[in-house]
């Protein structure tokens, strides 16, 4: 306040500093021990714990039926991305047509693929001979039949994984890749039109590679579930990764450390695909901070 002389004693002398004493926060103090104690139980428990059977993990890491299942895996994720991304494409192009039919078609695959659990999708395909015993390609309503085969030979494990592991992940790249298309300024659309660019030259040339941007870091992640989501195909009987170790430990009844196995090998591939989908979205992501210019600059 004004006209209040401050003692001599109180005021702060030249050269002295003041000296902040930081509070002790005990909550952050004990929660980090107690993380420290719980990390330290779990490595006492892996390396002391009998019931991991470490001798037999090496055994089988490699085991050539483990190796297949791997390989199965990995065949399996690439191709039903393929396809999806190919479905979500159309899909979601079908979604932002001005077209009330294609726009009403669209919203009822996407309801139902993305309603209906993976694994009702896959048993659904597997038994699609109990719905239509035949397939056949012809005039539908009791016209000539030009190709017949029978279901059961058509819908193998394979081509029911496919079909229910596809087009389920169709709907959700549909959503991601629609997204994408969303994040791209209309100016650029028009801009390609008045350059003389036709509908499907702006959309391949102008609008998806600067989506790309927005469109690979949720296509990595589905990526990687889908690399996950490979393991619901061993419920028909597809030999792949989890269905390799289920064979064995149905017959050594060892379930733990195959189990084990079949983590190991997982967190391989997911660790890897990480490591490509950063490099990805690094090379995506040059163009965006190429236009960062400095301030100064």
């Amino acid at each position: 306040m004004t006209g209040v002389k401050t003692p001599a004693a109180l005021k702060p002398r030249d050269g002295d500093a003041l000296q902040i004493i930081p509070r002790l926060r005990w909550g952050r103090w004990v929660g980090a021990v107690a993380v420290l104690i719980f990390a330290i139980w779990i490595v006492y428990q892996i390396f002391t714990n009998p019931g991991f059977q470490w001798d037999v993990v090496g055994n089988y890491i490699l085991h050539p039926s483990v190796l297949r299942g791997v390989m199965m895996t990995l065949q399996l994720t690439f191709l039903v991305m393929v396809v999806g991304s190919i479905i979500g494409v159309i899909v979601a192009l079908m979604r932002l047509s001005n077209n009330p039919v294609l726009v009403l078609w669209a919203n009822a695959y996407l309801w139902f693929f993305r309603g209906t659990p993976v694994l009702v999708q896959l048993v659904f395909w597997y038994n699609l001979a109990a719905l239509f015993p035949e397939l056949s390609l012809g005039i539908p309503f009791g016209g000539p039949k030009l190709f017949e085969i029978s279901s059961t030979v058509a819908i193998s494990s394979f081509v029911a994984a496919m079909l229910g592991l596809s087009l389920n992940e169709g709907a959700y790249m549909a959503e991601i890749i629609r997204a994408g298309i969303l994040s791209v300024d209309p100016g650029q659309a028009e801009a390609s039109k008045a350059l003389g660019y036709r509908p499907m030259q702006t959309f391949w040339v102008v609008v998806l590679p600067q989506a790309m941007k927005a469109i690979v870091p949720p296509t990595g992640n589905q990526v990687i579930g889908m690399l996950k989501f490979t393991s619901l195909a061993s419920i028909v009987a597809l030999q792949e990764l989890m269905f390799s170790v289920e064979s064995i430990y149905t017959r050594t009844f060892e379930t733990i450390p195959l189990l084990i196995v079949a983590a190991i090998w997982y967190l391989v591939l997911v660790s890897v695909l990480s490591v490509v989908q950063y490099f990805i979205e690094q090379y995506y992501s040059k163009g965006w901070k190429e236009l960062q210019m400095p301030v100064n600059a």
